[in-house]
């Protein structure tokens, strides 16, 4: 579906405000909605208990809110939302959050602390994609109304043992922590659904939107709530389209159909440079590329190995070609904006040392090993890429392509040799990083832990499993964050993984727009904060 201009601008605002997805808008969009061109058909659900994809969980942070937010001024910052205060006790496992007053939800409902411990206790006993965010504190839907609860204008969360206090609070900023008004929802539920269904297609919650029209795979419209909490959004209006073709977005940017592209490809940005209509901002997102050697082939368990394949890849290279824009250098697992996060790259393409780690690794050269890669055209690239330098040091890479399940079914399987991927983190706090490429309890075939990345490549992380285990308890934050340097320093260097890159993002706008945020590595887009 594309947007089409020669619409009068009263008809088409009147379009937006009927509730339904236009098919048409003018060539100059109205000073009070801000037109956004993305892919969302990865949706599966909006109720925000439920959604888990990107596009989902965007939508949401502009129509709920949490009791503690990032700020998306102060990348990685906590700080208050629907909570003015929380504090948590000297046990280590209850903590207390004092609801601010005056609150209201988009009905006009006021915003109680039964509203927000009903809404905590919904994630659990809805057990939905995300609800583990909240269940891993040792949550279920037996013992939730026990273990939060509420009085007067406090809501307390007891926990089932003493975790460091910003690893809660991190994951309290998370999409399936927004707090939805449970009077509402509890009037549409259908045969114990407790209002998921009615959720899938409305909101109710106290954030700085409303939703007024969402039509999967084509597009959603937002209204602005008079009086919100944190102060009106700047813009009316938030009209989102579905159009993930980077080629059709540029041309409706250009054109001045749309304000904001998100989808546009290194090519696509690069062929607007240098018009000033149109500017390009940057920012990091949360997913890492990198590659998983399985373990129970005895040449990718070599030490020596493991190490030239680090000092064979051209990191720089691909990052300013293929990869321009799209992706930066990063030999970390956790993303840059994360607690404890590192911003060191000590690897970059060194053909000879490469090839001596090769000789002192004892092994009859060259070697040939499978190379399972998603059939997409940037992975591609950077496989192709990666294939060609690994050849230079005696390692003949034999590719292995299909689709994306394909792949992921070889790689849970632990049936790749070497396979190219990407993971994003679930909540942003490290431990969600740090749990999956540091921890792997029981290694063996039988366990099936797929949640692990390490026992998907069949890596046994030895002592770092009770590193990663004591980081995630650890009460002082400057300590924690030593922790987990500390830790990725070791899955850096000696691991079953070569870390390349984290996600950047480019999205592509009109000049007079100011103030979006795309959400960094932790955080989700901000409409709110968007003038024209």
């Amino acid at each position: 579906m594309q947007l089409k201009h020669g619409f009068a601008r009263a008809a088409a605002v009147a379009v937006l405000m009927m509730g339904t997805s236009p098919m048409a808008l003018m060539a100059e969009t109205p000073a009070d909605t801000l037109v956004v061109a993305d892919a969302i058909d990865d949706i599966v659900s909006i109720d925000p208990h439920e959604a888990f994809e990107f596009s989902g969980v965007d939508l949401n942070n502009n129509t709920y809110d949490t009791l503690i937010e990032l700020d998306p001024t102060k990348p990685g910052e906590l700080v208050p939302g629907l909570a003015e205060s929380w504090s948590v006790a000297d046990d280590g496992m209850t903590y207390t959050f004092k609801i601010k007053p005056g609150i209201t939800f988009s009905s006009g409902n006021p915003l109680t602390a039964e509203d927000a411990a009903g809404s905590l206790r919904r994630v659990v006993k809805l057990n939905k994609t995300p609800a583990f965010i909240l269940t891993q504190f040792g949550l279920t839907a037996e013992n939730v109304d026990q273990m939060i609860t509420f009085d007067g204008d406090t809501v307390t969360l007891k926990t089932d043992k003493a975790y460091a206090p910003s690893f809660v609070y991190n994951c309290l900023t998370a999409g399936v922590a927004n707090i939805v008004d449970m009077k509402t929802v509890m009037e549409h539920e259908v045969e114990g659904d407790m209002g998921n269904a009615w959720l899938k297609a409305n909101s109710a919650g106290t954030g700085a939107y409303v939703l007024k029209s969402f039509k999967p795979n084509e597009g959603y419209v937002l209204e602005a709530r008079q009086g919100h909490w944190r102060g009106d959004a700047k813009i009316k209006n938030v009209f989102m389209q579905h159009i993930p073709e980077g080629a059709t977005e540029r041309l409706l940017l250009e054109k001045g159909d749309i304000d904001i592209a998100r989808e546009m490809t290194p090519t696509d940005i690069e062929g607007i440079s240098g018009n000033p209509d149109i500017k390009v901002q940057g920012d990091v997102g949360g997913q890492i590329y990198y590659l998983a050697l399985n373990q129970k082939k005895a040449e990718l368990a070599n030490p020596k190995v493991q190490e030239a394949m680090r000092w064979a890849i051209d990191y720089t290279g691909m990052q300013d070609s293929i990869l321009k824009g799209q992706w930066v250098v990063h030999q970390s697992f956790l993303p840059l904006g994360f607690l404890g996060a590192l911003d060191e790259n000590p690897y970059a393409l060194d053909l000879e040392k490469a090839k001596a780690l090769m000789a002192e690794s004892g092994l009859t050269l060259p070697i040939d090993i499978g190379f399972t890669v998603r059939n997409n055209q940037e992975r591609m690239d950077i496989a192709t890429a990666i294939q060609n330098s690994f050849a230079q040091i005696g390692i003949n890479l034999v590719l292995d392509v299909g689709d994306g399940a394909q792949g992921l079914a070889t790689y849970r399987g632990r049936l790749h040799d070497i396979t190219l991927q990407t993971w994003g983190p679930d909540y942003p706090d490290p431990h969600t990083n740090a749990s999956t490429f540091a921890m792997n309890p029981d290694n063996s075939d039988e366990a099936n832990a797929t949640g692990y990345l390490a026992w998907r490549t069949a890596w046994d992380p030895g002592a770092l499993n009770a590193e990663t285990a004591a980081a995630v308890e650890e009460k002082d934050s400057d300590k924690r964050a030593e922790m987990y340097a500390d830790i990725q320093r070791k899955v850096r260097d000696n691991s079953a993984f070569v870390l390349m890159f984290q996600q950047a993002r480019q999205d592509a706008m009109r000049a007079n727009v100011n103030g979006f945020y795309a959400g960094g590595a932790t955080d989700s887009a901000s409409y709110w904060t968007v003038t024209k």
